[in-house]
C-alpha cells in the first residue's frame, strides 16, 4: 500500500446528507482517495450534500482536485429523479474547479444528467491511470450495469460502484444494461488477487466491505460457471 494513501468510505445518511430522505433510502457510498503528503484527493461518486463532502476533506487537511465517476445514474453524479433534484458533480464544480473523470462511453450521459459542459468531463478508456499526488488509480471498464460503468483499483482496494456488490451485482434491466457484458466484467474482476478489498457503490449488506475471496465464495453472481448458465439465472434480471 502506498504509504501516503488517504482513503475514506462515506455512507450517505450517516457520514453526510443525514437529513436527505432520498439519500437515506439509496444507501450510497462515496469515496475519497488521495495523497496525504500533497493534501490532494479525488472524490468518487459525489452526490447529495456535496458541500459536506468538501468540508469532510477539509477537516482531514485534504482538498478535492478531481472526481471519479463510476457511471451516470443520479445517485452517483446527481440529477433529477421523480421530481427530486439530487446534488452532484454540477454543484460540486460550483464550489471547486476540478475535472470529472468518466469512462468514454459514459461522457454524454453524464453531461445530459448534470448539465456539465464538454470541458468539464474527461473521457477515459479502460486501463487508464489517474494520479493524485503519488497515488495511482487504475480505471477498469466494467460494462453491464451501464455501457460505461467503471471500477477503480488503488493497490488492493477495488471501488466497484454498481458493477459488484458484496451480495449481488448492479441491475441489468435498465436502458443501457447488458447481462452478457456484466458476466464478462464480473469474470475479469474475479481474477484480481484474493486479498483485494471490495468496496461497493451501495451498502446493501451488513458489512461495508469484504475481501474478493469471500465475495467470490459467497456472492450468488459467481455461482454460474458459464455464460449460458449466467444468462439462464440472471439474463432476465
Amino acid at each position: 500500500m502506498v504509504g501516503t494513501l488517504y482513503f475514506r468510505q462515506l455512507l450517505v445518511g450517516r457520514d453526510f446528507a443525514d437529513e436527505d430522505p432520498v439519500a437515506a433510502q439509496m444507501l450510497n457510498f462515496a469515496y475519497a482517495v488521495g495523497d496525504r503528503d500533497t493534501g490532494e484527493a479525488l472524490l468518487v461518486d459525489p452526490a447529495y450534500a456535496v458541500a459536506e463532502l468538501v468540508d469532510l476533506l477539509a477537516a482531514d487537511g485534504m482538498r478535492p482536485v478531481g472526481v471519479l465517476a463510476t457511471h451516470h445514474h443520479f445517485d452517483h453524479v446527481g440529477g433529477a429523479i421523480a421530481g427530486h433534484q439530487v446534488e452532484g458533480v454540477a454543484e460540486l464544480l460550483d464550489l471547486v474547479d476540478v475535472p470529472v473523470h468518466a469512462q468514454r462511453a459514459e461522457v454524454g450521459r453524464i453531461r445530459s444528467a448534470t448539465g456539465l459542459d464538454a470541458s468539464s468531463v474527461v473521457p477515459h478508456d479502460g486501463g487508464d491511470v489517474v494520479g493524485v499526488g503519488a497515488v495511482e488509480v487504475r480505471l477498469l471498464h466494467t460494462p453491464g450495469h451501464t455501457h460505461g460503468s467503471q471500477c477503480f483499483l488503488v493497490d488492493r482496494l477495488l471501488i466497484s460502484g454498481d458493477t459488484l456488490f458484496l451480495d449481488g451485482c448492479g441491475r441489468m434491466d435498465l436502458d443501457d444494461g447488458d447481462p452478457v457484458a456484466m458476466y464478462a466484467s464480473l469474470r475479469r474482476l474475479a481474477e484480481l488477487p484474493d486479498d483485494t478489498a471490495v468496496l461497493p457503490g451501495h451498502r446493501y449488506s451488513p458489512a461495508s466491505s469484504s475481501s474478493l475471496a469471500a465475495v467470490r465464495e459467497l456472492n450468488v453472481v459467481f455461482k454460474p460457471r458459464t455464460e449460458a448458465d449466467w444468462l439462464a439465472a440472471f439474463g432476465a434480471a
